[in-house]
C-alpha cells in the first residue's frame, strides 16, 4: 500500500511541474519571439514480482510487474514560427526561418535572440544598434552595428541582413555591415537564459553564420515575430493536468483509506 502512496505522490509532482511550464508559456502569449516549451515524462523503476519462464512451452509467458510512478526528464521547446506582425518601424526586424540575431550582452559575451525590436542608443555622439536592454546588435563580424549621421527611417535591410541608408542626394549607400544571423544544429540544445535569450550549449552546437548554411533565412523589415503560444491549446493542457494532479491525489486518499481499514482489523 505505500507503494501506491509515494508512485501517486511522484504523479502530484510531475504535474505541478507540468503546470508551472503551462503558466510560463501562457504568461509569454504577447512576448516578442518566444517560443513555447512542453514537459517530456519517463516512467521510473520497476518492480519485477514474478519473471515470465516458459520452458518447452510450458510455464508463464507474461511477466508481473509494478511501476513506481512517473518523473519529468526535459522541456522541449517548440521552435514554430509565430505570427508575423506589422509595425512599420523601420528598426523592427523579423527572421522568417531557423535563424537567431547576435548580441553582445552586459558580460560581453554573446547572446542570441529571434526578438528583433531593435533601438537607437546615443553615447559620446555615437548612435549605435541595441536591444530594450542596450546590447549591442552584432554584425556577421561580430562587430557592433553604427548609425552616426544616418537618417533612421532611410535605413533598409535586405533578405540576407545587409544594411543600406540613403544619403543627402537621395543616393543608396551600403553601410558595408551585415546584420549577424545564425542557426544551430540543434535547437533543442539551446539554453534560454531569460529576456528573450538563448546561449549555446554542448547540445546545441556552435553557432553557424547563416552564409554557410544552404537553407537561409529571411529578414523582414518593419514586421515583429509574436509568441507561438496558442492560449486554447494551452488552457486544455491546463485542464488535463489538473485533472490529472488530481486523480493522483485521489489516489493518495483511497490508498490512506485501504491502510485506515487495515489497521482497524485489530480492534
Amino acid at each position: 500500500m505505500m507503494r501506491a502512496l509515494w508512485t501517486a505522490a511522484s504523479g502530484m509532482t510531475a504535474q505541478q511541474l507540468n503546470v508551472d511550464v503551462i503558466s510560463n508559456n501562457l504568461s509569454n502569449v504577447n512576448t516578442t519571439g518566444y517560443k513555447k516549451q512542453r514537459v517530456e515524462f519517463k516512467d521510473l523503476l520497476y518492480e519485477t514480482l514474478s519473471r515470465a519462464n516458459v520452458l518447452e512451452g510450458e510455464g508463464r509467458p507474461v511477466n508481473l510487474q509494478v511501476g513506481h510512478g512517473v518523473a519529468p526528464v526535459s522541456t522541449v521547446t517548440a521552435y514554430t514560427m509565430g505570427n508575423l506582425e506589422k509595425t512599420d518601424n523601420p528598426l523592427d526586424f523579423a527572421i522568417d526561418g531557423e535563424g537567431f540575431f547576435a548580441v553582445r550582452d552586459a558580460n560581453e559575451q554573446i547572446a542570441y535572440t529571434r526578438d528583433g525590436s531593435f533601438k537607437i542608443s546615443i553615447s559620446d555622439g555615437e548612435a549605435k544598434l541595441v536591444t530594450k536592454e542596450g546590447y549591442a546588435v552584432l554584425d556577421d563580424g561580430d562587430n557592433e552595428i553604427y548609425l552616426t549621421g544616418i537618417d533612421v527611417n532611410s535605413l533598409s535591410v535586405g533578405p540576407t541582413g545587409e544594411l543600406t541608408y540613403i544619403d543627402e542626394d537621395d543616393v543608396v549607400q551600403s553601410l558595408g555591415q551585415t546584420l549577424q544571423v545564425v542557426q544551430f544544429q540543434n535547437r533543442d540544445g539551446l539554453l534560454k537564459t531569460g529576456s528573450n535569450f538563448v546561449s549555446p550549449s554542448s547540445a546545441s552546437g556552435e553557432p553557424i553564420l547563416e552564409m554557410d548554411i544552404e537553407n537561409k533565412s529571411t529578414l523582414m523589415q518593419g514586421f515583429l515575430e509574436s509568441s507561438n503560444v496558442q492560449v486554447v491549446e494551452e488552457m486544455v493542457k491546463l485542464i488535463v493536468a489538473q485533472r490529472a494532479y488530481e486523480v493522483n491525489s485521489k489516489a493518495i486518499q483511497t490508498s490512506d483509506e485501504m491502510l485506515q481499514m487495515a489497521n482497524n482489523l485489530r480492534r
